[in-house]
């Protein structure tokens, strides 16, 4: 099959924001069969996603069935690869609220960043050998828009960033059928994410995979 010819093969894009339940998705749809993009090549394609670049990504779209986290969860992503893969379908995570989902973020990166000392600063964030040392800050930097005398963890800057992106979600496919929100939270929402994909369950309810999010 032609390479043109591939675009009309459904994919599936998870475009919920980083602690929304993301890696349980990614559970589930790899029991349900899908093929799940590399997310640490995805999480590369960040100055790309910067520089309003898309090819590359739709490029890496090729390499699976379904996609999740950066740069999926990015503004503005989900508009190019809807129009360019017309079959996909599209899924935002949300959680019970804004506030929850930040103290979630926070709690994450604790860990992840200052193993459990205290919230990340921007020089910690300079020197997470993570990819490669800087990486964090450049996502920051670049995506984000956040500049060295920033506080990295502002609480209205990300719930204004969290906030921005679901409404522009909803807002572009307010009126189209390929797209589901769900709330991991809500006991049906795995039933409901099977319907859309038309797909027998395989369980009762999600699957958890992140403890700091079942938790928060």
């Amino acid at each position: 099959m032609s390479r043109f010819g591939k675009h009309k093969k459904e994919k599936i894009f998870c475009i919920g924001a980083n602690k929304t339940g993301t890696t349980s998705l990614e559970k589930a749809l790899t029991d349900l069969g899908y093929k799940m993009g590399d997310q640490r090549v995805g999480e590369l394609l960040f100055k790309e996603y910067a520089h309003r670049n898309f090819k590359p990504i739709i490029d890496f779209c090729y390499t699976a069935d379904a996609f999740q986290d950066a740069p999926f969860s990015f503004q503005h992503t989900f508009i190019p690869l809807d129009q360019h893969f017309p079959n996909a379908k599209f899924i935002l995570t949300v959680r019970d609220s804004e506030s929850q989902w930040y103290d979630s973020l926070i709690r994450f990166h604790n860990q992840l960043f200052k193993k459990g000392e205290g919230v990340p600063t921007m020089e910690d964030l300079k020197n997470v050998p993570y990819h490669y040392k800087g990486f964090v800050w450049e996502v920051r930097n670049l995506v984000f828009g956040f500049q060295e005398e920033d506080d990295p963890y502002d609480r209205e800057v990300w719930i204004r960033h969290y906030r921005t992106h679901n409404a522009a979600v909803r807002d572009y496919f307010r009126n189209k059928t390929n797209f589901l929100e769900i709330n991991l939270s809500d006991i049906q929402a795995y039933q409901k994410m099977c319907e859309f994909l038309r797909k027998d369950p395989l369980y009762d309810s999600f699957p958890w995979e992140n403890k700091s999010y079942e938790k928060a």
